[in-house]
């Protein structure tokens, strides 16, 4: 378990922006670590506006403390400013890859690489109370009001990894299909595997590991 709550080279939790984020949640109060992990989700759920146009293959563009300088982020990004936050308090976390089919707001994705498949998908587990529990920070209030889906809150006690369907209740929203297990680190270079055997037209436009992956230029 120590291992989860440690520095690595992507969470790299003693730096200042992250620390300054976990004093900013504090607020000099004393919290427990439910409330903390609660009001850290919140915090990254809506802070970085979600944006899955741009992803890095560059190493040290996944250092939560260089996530953190960005206006906006997709999943993963955001998976790894949170879980930065929460191991600088002493709570361990983890990433999780999944792949998950999209039926909202999904146009541009499938313009691009003519699937309604996201690959790879990321997720956050948080140990707390005896538990490892599942949450997907990505999608911010205002997006979720603009899509007409229910925002995906977090309890600290349940998992809370995908809004099923969305306000009406009859179109559904996004679904699991597969699920890649959890990492310590950032795996870019097998994130980047996954990314070129869903998506061929990344290998015929020559989108390398080292390279931005922007989806204008595809």
């Amino acid at each position: 378990m120590k291992q989860y709550t440690e520095e690595t080279f992507h969470f790299d939790i003693s730096n200042e922006k992250i620390q300054s984020i976990v004093a900013f949640l504090n607020k000099g109060e004393t919290v427990t670590k439910k409330e903390f992990a609660i009001k850290a989700y919140l915090h990254v759920r809506d802070t970085w506006p979600y944006n899955p146009n741009r992803f890095s293959l560059i190493n040290e563009d996944w250092k939560a403390s260089e996530l953190i300088t960005h206006k906006s982020g997709h999943c993963i990004d955001k998976v790894v400013i949170l879980i930065a936050i929460l191991r600088a308090a002493n709570i361990p976390a983890r990433l999780g890859l999944a792949k998950v089919k999209n039926h909202i707001a999904i146009d541009h994705i499938v313009e691009k690489f003519g699937s309604d498949i996201l690959v790879p998908h990321g997720y956050i587990e948080i140990y707390l109370n005896n538990k490892w529990i599942k949450a997907t920070p990505a999608f911010n209030k205002e997006l979720c009001q603009l899509l007409n889906v229910h925002v995906l809150e977090f309890d600290g006690e349940n998992h809370s990894i995908f809004q099923e369907f969305d306000q009406t209740g009859n179109q559904v929203f996004m679904e699991y299909l597969d699920d890649y297990g959890t990492f310590n680190e950032v795996p870019l270079p097998f994130m980047f595997q996954l990314m070129t055997d869903h998506y061929p037209k990344i290998k015929e436009k020559g989108v390398v590991l080292g390279s931005i992956l922007n989806l204008s230029n595809l």
